[in-house]
């Protein structure tokens, strides 16, 4: 049986994948990508992490920008990716981790050389609805990092045939539902569990039980 490998958005830490990867138990691992700020050495943590083929990297967030890269250092132990509630990496050619605009937006809100932690970017009601746990919530805002506006220039490399591994899409929230339309039209399995971007931490069960039952559809298509 394949493991799965909980990969978190770079803003966040491991405490995000935490609840479900407590339901999954021995078949989760939750690398640590705290301190790593570019592609290639987010998909050295990730490999570093894997003891053994064959497993479904499951990306959240910012994380699915990453995806190919983590297929590449994997070489071969990848038997399925599942991308959640998470940004689409191009099918071919580098992918700009976000919009040249967007940029420039972020550095408006540069202290010192970095940007401040994820959560502080919002307001509190609105982090209170995402993760509605005052312990979960003071352990994912304990352990966010701080990035350089650097992380959101690079343009992350897409190798050649990353996707020919079984992929799916799981949608929690209205904002990324153009990306589940999009994993559509490239003919990857797409299911909705209605919920806000951090689903994984308001009801882990519901999400460690549909990520069981795509990784299993997924591996029968390979």
């Amino acid at each position: 049986m394949a493991a799965s490998v909980l990969v978190h958005s770079p803003l966040l830490g491991p405490a995000s994948w935490a609840p479900v990867a407590a339901v999954l138990g021995e078949g989760a691992v939750v690398p640590s990508l705290l301190g790593v700020t570019d592609g290639q050495g987010i998909a050295a943590r990730v490999a570093s992490c894997v003891a053994a083929a064959p497993v479904i990297l499951v990306a959240h967030s910012n994380a699915g920008y990453f995806v190919p890269v983590m297929v590449e250092a994997l070489r071969g132990s990848v038997a399925a990716c599942i991308f959640v509630d998470a940004a689409l990496p191009a099918r071919t050619g580098p992918t700009p981790v976000v919009a040249p605009g967007v940029v420039d937006e972020l550095r408006s809100k540069m202290d010192g050389d970095r940007l401040p932690p994820w959560t502080t970017w919002w307001k509190d009601a609105d982090i209170a609805q995402l993760i509605p746990d005052p312990l979960i919530r003071h352990e994912i805002e304990a352990e966010q990092p701080r990035l350089p506006v650097s992380y959101y220039e690079q343009r992350v490399p897409v190798p050649v045939g990353w996707d020919s591994v079984p992929c799916g899409y799981l949608r929690f929230s209205a904002h990324y539902a153009g990306a589940a339309a999009e994993a559509a039209a490239r003919g990857w399995l797409v299911e909705h569990l209605p919920g806000r971007h951090l689903h994984q931490v308001v009801d882990p069960r519901a999400v460690s039980a549909r990520l069981t039952a795509m990784g299993s559809a997924l591996t029968g298509r390979s």
